[in-house]
């Protein structure tokens, strides 16, 4: 599983004009079934992501093609998670779930 961290540059400006396609790519992140989580970071700005059924290429892939990565709006940073304890509600993001 992977955390996904998007944060804004000085190019944030730019953000309403892409904001649709975002939307779209986030939305096609969940209905891929990668994507499990998805929000803004308070109060800084930029958003959160968890990642999961993907291995680390392809998730690079799909967040170079989000149009807010590809149009520079936001720096991305992605960070492996290798959960060992969760709350019964969140057993399924454990790798041995299955």
């Amino acid at each position: 599983m992977y955390v996904v961290t998007l944060t804004l540059t000085e190019q944030k400006s730019k953000a309403p004009d892409f904001m649709a396609a975002h939307n779209d790519w986030i939305a096609r992140g969940f209905e891929d079934g990668v994507f499990v989580l998805v929000g803004g970071l308070k109060p800084q700005g930029g958003g959160a992501i968890l990642a999961t059924n993907i291995d680390l290429s392809a998730l690079e892939q799909r967040v170079a093609a989000d149009p807010f990565v590809s149009e520079g709006i936001a720096t991305p940073h992605i960070q492996e998670l290798a959960p060992a304890r969760t709350d019964p509600r969140l057993a399924f993001l454990r790798d041995d779930a299955a």
